[in-house]
C-alpha cells in the first residue's frame, strides 16, 4: 500500500477491525520510511452477473427488477415484504455461489418461481403465467393440475401417518 504522505510503497499494519458490519476490513497502517499513520479499507470484489435475456442481449442482473416482479406477482395478497426480500436474496445468493457469471433469465424465472411456490401458491401461478407466457387456458390448467398433484402428494404422507 502506498503512503499518501511520502509515496513509499511499504507499510506494516498496526490493528485491523471488521468495518461496515464485516463487509470491509479497516486496517491502521504505518509508513516504514516517514513513520506517518494512515487508515486503508479492503473490500470483496464482485464480479457482476450478467443476465441474457430472450432475446440474446445481456444486461447487469438487477436484484430490485426481481424484486418488482416478485411483488407484482403477489400483489394483494398476505406476504410480507421481508419474506420476498429474503427469497430475493437467496435467488442472489444461489447465482453468484453457481460461478457462472453470465446466467439465462429462464434460470432466474425458475429459481423465482421455486421460491414463489414455498411462499404462496397464488402468487406462484401469476408469476409462471407471466413468466412462461401461457398461451391458452390448457397450459394454465396444465400448471395448476400440476400445483394440485404437489399439493396432495405433500399431504399424503402425514395422513398415512396417522392412521
Amino acid at each position: 500500500m502506498k503512503c499518501p504522505y511520502c509515496g513509499e510503497s511499504e507499510s506494516k499494519v498496526i490493528d485491523s477491525r471488521p468495518a461496515d458490519d464485516g463487509e470491509r476490513i479497516r486496517r491502521r497502517r504505518e509508513c516504514l520510511a516517514c513513520q506517518k499513520r494512515f487508515t486503508t479499507y479492503e473490500a470483496v470484489e464482485t464480479v457482476p452477473l450478467v443476465v441474457i435475456k430472450r432475446d440474446a442481449s445481456r444486461q447487469a442482473f438487477d436484484r430490485q427488477k426481481l424484486l418488482n416482479g416478485m411483488l407484482r406477482a403477489c400483489e394483494k395478497r398476505p406476504v410480507p415484504f421481508e419474506m420476498l426480500d429474503k427469497a430475493v436474496s437467496n435467488i442472489e445468493q444461489a447465482l453468484h455461489s453457481g460461478y457462472e457469471r453470465e446466467v439465462s433469465t429462464a434460470c432466474i424465472g425458475e429459481l423465482a418461481m421455486q421460491e414463489l411456490k414455498n411462499i404462496d401458491e397464488v402468487a406462484y401461478v401469476r408469476f409462471a403465467s407471466v413468466y412462461r407466457q401461457f398461451s391458452d387456458i390448457n397450459t394454465f390448467m396444465d400448471e395448476l393440475k400440476d400445483l394440485l398433484n404437489r399439493r396432495t402428494a405433500e399431504a399424503a404422507p402425514s395422513e398415512d401417518a396417522e392412521k
